[in-house]
């Protein structure tokens, strides 16, 4: 049964509601390893899954139930059964807070008929000629290349009809000396792979092994340190997680001041922005909103819901929390969804080679990853350095410590405390791939870093 017909059939399974939302989604997903300079595994994958959300009048208000499966929908009455237990389900949940007549169509989707995006091993063309160079090398190569073109088709009782493909692509690689004591980890997000240079990858990787072969040891405290992009995009899509609107209006978050959200405060003296934009080049995603769940700032009865480039902060200033549409009408604001990329500008066009060369002693970060809250009312983050700290004297690297440190810090610090802010370029998060792929960062400049303790091994 072809995805439209699933929906079209879904919602006519559900007329009897009050009103009811179909999300059909099919991925397919290539992948690629290699380890100890030899490929290992190459496949391909495609799934599926149908999600039915029934809203349902009840006493009191609307209720809404999700349910999803993964099965295979063969006929209409294994619709008729997805839409019956998603109805159970609303009727159980009692009626919703956040409940909002759906959207109804702002403009015809010309793509709705189309079927399914198709990956394959084949966009790894490109990526497998440079890494056959690469793995000839003298450094054991390991790493993981991943491809996904996701198609999601949306369908609902209020008449919209839109479809999206997402594309979702990254490769990571680590380099390691012949005799393992040394690891040196670049990685790289795509939508395509047409502008993966991969031996350039692997040259990065090579240099910074190089930085290793003299070891340092530094006690835990404050450096001025070099945040790379990667390690500043793990850092801010934290922060945008942390925008929603309705914990700063009840005073439970950091964005929460004493006479409302600090909406108009200035957090940093440099003009940076940091937006969300669903048109931005090479990290595209979809205008209208897709969900299945309800939550602070998300609502399942926003989908449908067209959206556009959504600046938190803009020129250093907060400028935007995030609320689904009931939350919006309830507090006065705009409704400001999330969003599915993430890109801070605003700086220089100095690459982050200038701002080494600029630094008279500091360290130099390769990435970040274990990052846990310790502090909401702060957003105070700690988390591990990994896979290279580098000291930097008179301007030039010296060496890598010969240990990671645990770090302390907020991202509200680092967007105070930032005096300079290098080229912003697209990047891949260490931390939060497997969630957040899709980022546009700068390397910057934090003259107190807080490197709280020493972490053992490398």
């Amino acid at each position: 049964m072809r995805p439209q017909e699933i929906v079209e059939r879904t919602l006519a399974a559900a007329a009897h509601l009050h009103g009811c939302v179909v999300l059909v989604r099919e991925s397919s997903e290539a992948v690629l390893r290699w380890a100890n300079s030899t490929m290992t595994t190459n496949g391909h994958t495609t799934s599926g899954e149908v999600a039915v959300i029934a809203l349902v009048a009840v006493e009191g208000g609307t209720a809404a139930g999700v349910v999803s499966s993964s099965v295979v929908v063969a006929d209409a009455a294994q619709l008729a059964d997805l839409v019956r237990a998603a109805e159970a389900s609303a009727r159980d949940a009692g009626p919703a807070q956040d409940a909002m007549p759906l959207p109804t169509p702002v403009t015809s989707d010309p793509a709705w008929d189309e079927g399914a995006a198709e990956t394959s091993i084949g966009v790894f063309g490109p990526l497998a000629e440079g890494l056959a160079e690469v793995l000839r090398g003298p450094q054991r190569q390991y790493g993981f290349a991943t491809h996904e073109l996701a198609t999601v088709w949306l369908g609902t009782s209020a008449g919209v009809r839109r479809r999206w493909v997402q594309p979702t692509g990254s490769v990571e690689l680590n380099a390691k000396t012949p005799d393992l004591s040394g690891s040196a980890w670049v990685g790289a997000s795509t939508a395509d792979f047409a502008d993966v240079d991969v031996v350039a990858l692997a040259s990065e990787a090579a240099r910074r092994l190089d930085w290793g072969t003299r070891r340092v040891e530094l006690r835990a405290g404050r450096y001025e340190t070099l945040l790379p992009p990667s390690a500043v995009a793990d850092l801010m899509i934290y922060l945008a997680w942390s925008m929603e609107g309705r914990p700063a209006q009840e005073g439970r978050s950091a964005l929460a001041g004493p006479h409302g959200p600090r909406v108009g405060e200035r957090l940093s003296d440099l003009p940076l922005t940091l937006a969300c934009d669903p048109a931005a080049p090479g990290l595209a995603y979809g205008p209208f909103l897709a969900t299945t769940r309800s939550g602070e700032g998300v609502s399942v009865f926003d989908n449908g819901a067209e959206h556009g480039r959504t600046e938190w902060v803009r020129d250093g200033v907060l400028a935007e929390l995030g609320y689904s549409r009931a939350e919006a009408a309830e507090f006065g604001t705009a409704f400001t969804p999330p969003g599915d990329n993430l890109l801070l500008t605003g700086g220089s066009t100095v690459p982050i080679e200038e701002m080494v060369a600029r630094t008279e002693r500091g360290l130099l970060l390769t990435c970040l990853w274990y990052i846990r809250l310790v502090d909401p009312a702060t957003l105070l983050l700690t988390g591990l350095t990994r896979d290279g700290v580098y000291l930097v004297e008179g301007g030039e690297i010296v060496g890598e410590v010969d240990h990671n440190f645990r770090f302390n810090h907020s991202p509200f610090d680092v967007l105070r405390q930032t005096t300079e802010v290098g080229a912003t370029q697209r990047t891949l998060p260490r931390e939060w791939k497997d969630w957040f792929t899709r980022a546009a960062m700068p390397p910057v400049r934090v003259p107190e870093f807080t490197m709280s303790s020493v972490s053992l091994g490398r």
